[in-house]
């Protein structure tokens, strides 16, 4: 480890300007362009972070220009090193970087339109308005915890198709807001634990948070504190080019993931330098001006000189021959390789992996075994893994839980890559912001799974699955009071609501081991997220009948129909829709006709035509829903849709739970058959 002593904060404030322009005036040309463009851009947006991007800009450009592997023209070419801004306040640091080096979605106009509606340049990176932006980095620590997925993704992608095609690093700029974040400890515990030797963190020490000097909130010793987590560790000055080179030239050669503290100025050259005042919207006229003159830069705003905008557009196509020299590798490969390398990093499925659920769902619904849903996952994941390698799974140390290991999987660490299931620990945070770098880095399904109420732990990862829709897959086992003696603290109520609320999430909650089936056929496929509600209590199979149509992708259908004239509807999700059934049969005992209608996943339900939703909740009968959780959300089924709230009602909880077992709980709880049937009576 490389630890040097630094000055003290007050005595960096003395940096001099002049001596730093002088030793490379190349590089600070350079450098200075991405300073300018960002003090630019946020005083015409009144608005954003300027002092991260001035104190980063010489870090930033030895990287780019030095070391990271990319060609601007081909943003999305596989082999590209990955460079994740996880302190995404400083956003204009990368977009001066893809501007300058000609990446094309980030025009000038699109600078001058930062942070402004419909512009490619949002307050914080976000994945998908521009191609070069790897991750949506708002949340700080999010970024760093996504890089360990990535460094993860290329690994286990190398093992399958060697180094000559995949072979890249993962390089973060990461601010103290990212370290002090909890979900960084997770991650930089997993990466160290995995010996991502492809990963690299670039730590802006510039001991500035909003609130003022970093010593106020903490005494981490930081590089101590990634050293113990297995980590190897660097540090330089980050204003000295010359330091910063060596330093990640280091960190490259090392088996281990690094990080390098590099010590840098925030708001450098202006008179907000190492204050909390740098580390926001730098606005003021005199002081932009101020801060102009000390950099030497007297040309107007947004103006980059022709010659120095020509020095940064040849840095971003130094990669291109190492593109063009990939591309002949890969051409190499068999056409079969290079087809299924295709494949896996565009996230198609093959074929064959509806065949194989249609077998899958006709021996379950023939077989008629009573399983857990979270076994009937293990089952239909024992086929789905057959079908695509590249699916990852893991756990949060529930693995025998959660049932996410199926045969011949093999551990994925340090010395097997070629594994697909991961150990992640107790991690939930850093597991689903691990899946999300997979995921985003291509050629890797990610899956993962943990007990449902650790959602909460888990969340705002799975918010940023959801925001930039992209194909994770949630495990979600013991989804109710179902899971029994283990009590209140671990039995979900709110969840389900909660997790529905989140845009473009997908939620299935699957009653029996076929609509199991069903809706991990649809996770591997959607767009988006999703996530698997599962039962840790057996239920029958309420799909007796082999469909070889996929019925969970239309979100609710016709389960039971009323013998004669219908005079109730009961909707109901997962473990409840057997009681749904049980109900049925007593009311039909009793001449009142009643339809069952399953709903695994409202999403998809909601995004059917109104014609169908018509035909699967016409208007006219009295509606009870059934659900082992809150009734929130369920009235836009009960009352919306043709219902009416004079007749409807719910079967379900509005209390935390208790420690019994399950059978127990459902009769005290009144989530039972005849509940159910009563409400229907007292509707009629």
């Amino acid at each position: 480890m490389q630890n040097p002593t630094f000055p003290s904060c007050d005595e960096r404030s003395l940096v001099n300007i002049e001596d730093l322009r002088a030793r490379h005036p190349d590089h600070w040309n350079k450098a200075t362009a991405i300073r300018v463009l960002a003090l630019d851009a946020v005083k015409a947006a009144n608005s954003g972070h300027s002092g991260m991007p001035m104190g980063m800009a010489d870090v930033a450009t030895v990287l780019f220009e030095k070391h990271l592997k990319f060609d601007a023209s081909q943003p999305n070419w596989a082999d590209r090193d990955r460079f994740i801004l996880s302190a995404g306040h400083g956003s204009m640091l990368l977009y001066a970087l893809m501007y300058l080096t000609g990446y094309s979605d980030i025009s000038m106009e699109e600078i001058k339109n930062f942070r402004q509606m419909g512009a490619r340049t949002a307050g914080h990176p976000e994945f998908g308005h521009a191609a070069g932006i790897e991750t949506t980095t708002g949340p700080l620590g999010q970024g760093i915890a996504n890089s360990v997925g990535f460094a993860m993704a290329e690994a286990s992608l190398q093992a399958r198709f060697g180094k000559k095609i995949v072979d890249h690093h993962t390089y973060v700029i990461a601010g103290d807001g990212c370290l002090m974040e909890g979900v960084s400890q997770e991650a930089i515990g997993l990466a160290g634990k995995q010996k991502l030797g492809n990963l690299i963190v670039l730590w802006d020490d510039n001991g500035i948070t909003i609130d003022g000097k970093v010593s106020i909130s903490d005494v981490t010793d930081q590089m101590a504190r990634f050293e113990a987590s297995g980590w190897s560790v660097f540090s330089c000055d980050g204003h000295d080019p010359e330091a910063i080179d060596a330093a990640i030239a280091q960190a490259k050669q090392s088996p281990l993931p690094s990080m390098i503290a590099c010590k840098t100025h925030i708001a450098l050259g202006s008179s907000a330098q190492d204050t909390s005042k740098g580390h926001g919207a730098l606005t003021d006229d005199t002081l932009i001006a101020d801060t102009r003159t000390a950099y030497g830069w007297a040309h107007a705003p947004f103006d980059i000189p022709a010659d120095l905008l020509s020095e940064w557009r040849q840095i971003g196509a130094r990669g291109a021959i190492a593109r063009q020299e990939w591309e002949i590798r890969f051409a190499t490969m068999s056409g079969t390789k290079q087809a299924e390398f295709t494949r896996q990093m565009s996230g198609e499925t093959p074929k064959k992996l509806s065949a194989a659920i249609k077998r899958f769902k006709q021996e379950a619904s023939e077989g008629g075994k009573a399983v857990a849903t979270r076994k009937a996952s293990e089952l239909a994941l024992g086929v789905i893994n057959s079908v695509l390698p590249e699916t990852i799974g893991g756990s949060a140390d529930l693995t025998g839980s959660n049932n996410t290991l199926t045969p011949d999987l093999g551990t994925f660490d340090a010395d097997n890559r070629k594994g697909r299931h991961v150990s992640y620990g107790i991690r939930e945070h850093g597991m689903a912001s691990a899946m999300n770098g997979m995921a985003l880095h291509g050629g890797v399904l990610p899956y993962g799974g943990t007990f449902m109420v650790f959602t909460d732990y888990a969340r705002p990862a799975m918010r940023l699955s959801a925001l930039m829709n992209i194909r994770v897959a949630y495990v979600m086992t013991h989804d109710s009071i179902g899971l029994g003696e283990d009590g209140p603290t671990h039995q979900p109520v709110e969840h389900l609501a909660a997790i529905r609320a989140i845009p473009n999430m997908t939620v299935f909650r699957p009653a029996d081991t076929v609509e199991t089936a069903e809706a991990w056929e649809l996770a591997v496929q959607l767009d988006g997220p999703s996530m698997l509600a599962l039962t840790r209590q057996n239920l029958p199979i309420v799909r007796t009948e082999h469909k070889t149509k996929n019925l969970s992708a239309q979100g609710a259908y016709i389960l039971a129909e009323a013998q004669g004239k219908r005079m109730a509807i009961l909707m109901a999700s997962g473990s409840e829709v057997s009681v749904a059934l049980e109900a049925r049969r007593i009311l039909e005992n009793e001449g009142i006709g009643v339809r069952v209608v399953s709903m695994p996943s409202w999403e998809l339900f909601e995004q059917q035509d109104e014609a169908y939703r018509k035909r699967v909740l016409p208007a006219g009968p009295v509606r009870v829903a059934v659900e082992a959780g809150i009734r929130q959300g369920w009235d836009k089924w009960l009352c919306g849709e043709r219902g009416n709230w004079k007749k409807a009602d719910f079967v379900g909880m509005d209390s935390f739970g208790a420690s019994a077992p399950a059978g127990e709980l459902f009769e005290h709880f009144g989530i039972t058959a005849e509940a159910t049937a009563q409400k229907v009576r007292d509707l009629l």
